[in-house]
């Protein structure tokens, strides 16, 4: 396991896998008891994890509430990250959730009791309410910060527009600042390269990438009929419903077969290498329910792709940037007389 430090915003340093811990708990329809989850931490952390990544609302607490017990023992050792926005109540009160600062403050003082803990190393929002300004996010956040009971703070699920917002508020006022971002990222869903991953670059903010096999879609195991979250019908998946993801899904298991690895490898071998070419800090999160989706994981990290299979599965996945990347790239080439190598300033990663 390699580690970095989260983005250019902070000297907090991680493992570059983060271990998901949605599945911690049976509260939901799916998940592992706590026995099933001590033997998947205690995997991680001989594989030299460090990074661990939770939510007040994942199995209605009871994620958080397990990782503490296993915290117990060498909590120093660990980053911890967790989030708030959303209940972890069976029967959520409108009071109780949002970003505003009274859900902020109650869910955190509950989170650090789950967590059998005196401080979070990275609190997240989990997703914006619609509502609450984001001085009153940032400022909220900060507060926690300077109480010593958070250390380092991120939004989640945000766009690119409100992240530099809510970066350059803190940066004006002196707050804690923004160290990161939480996007879905994958070969079948790369729609943040158009404005979240450069906007991350830019302001040197890290990036945790959630759903990095498309919820098992990238294994190929739903064609042949296997279960995960996408027979759920109350989990969110990426479905195979276009041309292009069967395409992909088709070149992951091409790949597979050249290489010997499995197609969750491959997906994610392609994720490390994305991670190295872009100046953003990438870090997948992973979340499997057995040990046995956990070695896949693992196994990911001896996984070297060469750079003909990591260009093909970069091209089959490619998305349309849109207005108005595509119409600015001819603007670039036409003024550059069509030699693009010419360019010497930022350019959008892809692939």
């Amino acid at each position: 396991m390699r580690y970095t430090t989260f983005g250019r915003r902070s000297g907090l340093r991680v493992s570059e896998y983060a271990l998901g811990t949605g599945n911690f708990g049976t509260a939901w329809a799916s998940g592992t008891d706590a026995a099933g989850a001590r033997a998947i931490f205690d995997r991680f952390a001989e594989a030299g994890g460090t990074y661990l990544d939770t939510a007040g609302m994942y199995q209605a607490g009871e994620s958080e509430t397990i990782l503490g017990d296993l915290l117990r023992a060498d909590r120093g050792q660990f980053v911890v990250s967790t989030k708030y926005g959303a209940s972890d109540a069976a029967r959520p009160h409108v009071s109780l959730t949002g970003g505003g600062r009274k859900n902020l403050v109650s869910s955190v003082e509950a989170s650090l009791k789950r967590l059998r803990t005196d401080y979070i190393d990275l609190l997240w929002v989990h997703f914006p309410d619609g509502v609450t300004p984001m001085d009153e996010i940032v400022r909220g956040m900060d507060d926690l910060v300077s109480s010593g009971k958070v250390h380092h703070v991120g939004l989640s699920n945000f766009p690119a527009w409100q992240v530099s917002s809510a970066a350059t508020l803190a940066d004006l006022r002196g707050w804690a600042p923004i160290v990161g971002i939480q996007t879905e990222y994958s070969l079948v869903e790369r729609t943040a390269e158009r404005e979240l991953l450069p906007m991350a670059e830019a302001l040197g903010l890290a990036v945790n990438l959630w759903s990095p096999l498309s919820g098992g879609l990238l294994t190929g195991k739903y064609r042949n009929g296997g279960e995960g979250r996408a027979t759920d019908p109350s989990r969110f998946v990426t479905a195979e419903s276009t041309h292009q993801r069967t395409a992909v899904i088709d070149a992951v298991l091409a790949v597979a077969e050249e290489t010997g690895a499995s197609a969750a490898q491959v997906s994610m071998a392609w994720l490390r290498e994305r991670g190295t070419r872009p100046a953003a800090t990438l870090v997948p999160i992973v979340g499997p329910r057995t040990l046995t989706q956990l070695d896949d994981y693992l196994g990911a990290l001896e996984v070297t792709l060469t750079d003909e299979q990591y260009i093909r599965l970069g091209e089959v996945s490619a998305v349309e940037l849109g207005v108005p990347h595509g119409i600015n790239g001819m603007i670039r080439e036409n003024l550059l007389g069509g030699d693009a190598s010419r360019f010497t300033g930022p350019r959008t990663p892809i692939a």
